[in-house]
């Protein structure tokens, strides 16, 4: 199984690309965006070494189902899926913070509520609560987006005002569009017995119009528990069965890397890649209730130039 790490394209009238953590965006004349889903995989805001085989397909096409779906909330960049591993949008100017939504109290939430916090980016988490506990009311938690090598930082609403990096207007939009997608998100999710436990999304401006930017729902941006045996596990303080990126950072937690300065990335052997591939894959058909269709991994560069290039003739 080959995997896509690196991409380096030259698509008629590109004007410039960006080489995010998982995700090669092109822009091209100066108004749409080429978005390849490489099979890059990060954890702790680290690009591990290797790539995973179908993570770039699984993650674009999920991601392309669930723009589909929730475009009657709140428009979104999306406007056609050349490849299996790419997208083709519009361009927007990206708010520069993310909005992490979460309805239970776990990962790196959960990791700081137990060291004693009890605020996170503003937001007060009441005393008492445990592991993977389901949150009154649905919370938002938001980072600042971070370039590429660099950590995204937690900040509350009340200082992304004060730092005017959104207007109270537009926040307010944002705050409405986050909920209402998380809701729509979770209705889907129960549908194939899953919960969706926290996501984020991405918003951008475009002619004075707020749209949802990038991907959402996928399990980059998203964790999901299995809703069946949810409750019993809870009960008795045991992990629950999920389907998210937390097992590649279990992984590496286990193996002693956290991001942190002087730590190594364990070895990424072949088998270790498989079991990630599949994990993924899982998520997909769990989800989607539909098999998964491995596309050609030949030759996946030029398949790539291929239908972009034949795409970009018809716009």
């Amino acid at each position: 199984m080959k995997s896509l790490v690196h991409t380096n394209f030259q698509f008629e009238g590109q004007t410039h690309v960006y080489h995010g953590k998982v995700r090669d965006v092109y822009t091209v004349k100066n108004d749409l965006l080429v978005m390849v889903a490489t099979d890059r995989i990060s954890a702790f805001d680290v690009v591990l070494p290797k790539g995973i085989p179908f993570k770039g397909q699984m993650l674009n096409q999920l991601a392309a189902k669930f723009l589909d779906a929730t475009s009657d909330i709140v428009p979104n960049w999306k406007l056609a899926t050349p490849d299996p591993m790419v997208t083709v949008g519009l361009r927007c100017q990206g708010f520069p913070v993310e909005m992490i939504v979460r309805g239970y109290l776990c990962g790196s939430a959960w990791r700081a509520y137990k060291s004693g916090v009890r605020e996170i980016c503003g937001v007060s988490i009441p005393e008492g609560m445990r592991e993977n506990q389901k949150f009154d009311t649905p919370i938002i938690t938001p980072t600042t987006k971070a370039e590429y090598g660099l950590h995204d930082e937690d900040i509350s609403k009340e200082e992304i005002l004060r730092k005017g990096l959104v207007s109270p207007e537009d926040y307010a939009l944002l705050e409405q569009y986050a909920m209402e997608l998380f809701i729509r998100g979770s209705e889907i999710a129960a549908q194939r017995g899953l919960i969706l436990v926290d996501t984020k999304y991405e918003f951008g401006k475009r002619d004075e119009k707020i749209y949802l930017i990038d991907e959402i729902h996928t399990p980059d941006s998203s964790r999901y528990f299995y809703a069946d045996g949810y409750r019993e596990r809870f009960e008795k303080g045991e992990a629950q069965k999920q389907l998210s990126k937390e097992f590649v950072r279990e992984w590496l937690m286990a193996n002693n890397f956290q991001g942190k300065e002087g730590q190594t990335v364990p070895e990424m052997t072949d088998e270790i890649v498989a079991g990630i591939s599949n994990r993924y894959i899982e998520l997909y058909e769990n989800i989607t209730g539909e098999t998964f269709k491995r596309a050609d991994t030949d030759h996946i560069t030029d398949r790539i130039r291929k239908n972009v290039n034949s795409y970009l003739k018809t716009v």
